[in-house]
């Protein structure tokens, strides 16, 4: 490799100053702090949701999938990424999953297994469509479409 020519270094490249986004920014407490809170709030509308659809079927089923769409819908709106819908959703799902395992007596939290394969469906599809719906536009931003 000696006495060979050197590079010179590209041009229109980042300074080393630059931040990183996605899984490459670096980790701020507060955000995985806000997170965690998402998360612990998934599990309560989780708990909630399965006892209000089990209690009032099929109103209390339609009220608890329209709180999981808010919560995940509204973790993807205020973060941007699709961890703001995910980690909800985990802890929805991880509730969810507790409340699954019933008692040894046999006795589940949830009602009959309709409203549970719904509830758990459901939730699970609105997870998936928040956490990967494009993001939406800025208002005010270029579209970059001529003719606006």
């Amino acid at each position: 490799m000696s006495g060979g020519k050197q590079r010179a270094p590209r041009t229109g490249t980042p300074s080393g100053g630059v931040p990183g986004t996605g899984l490459a920014a670096p980790l701020d407490p507060k955000r995985i702090a806000v997170y965690v809170g998402l998360a612990v709030l998934g599990a309560l509308v989780g708990i909630a949701g399965a006892l209000v659809q089990a209690a009032w079927f099929p109103a209390g089923l339609l009220l608890a999938l329209v709180a999981c769409a808010g919560l995940f819908y509204g973790g993807r709106c205020v973060f941007g990424t699709q961890l703001g819908a995910l980690a909800p959703a985990a802890g929805w799902l991880i509730s969810i999953v507790v409340l699954l395992g019933g008692r040894p007596e046999g006795d589940y939290v949830f009602g009959d297994e309709l409203g549970l394969t719904l509830f758990m469906l459901g939730g699970m599809a609105v997870a998936v469509i928040c956490a990967t719906m494009s993001r939406s536009p800025r208002p005010g931003t270029d579209t970059g479409r001529p003719g606006k």
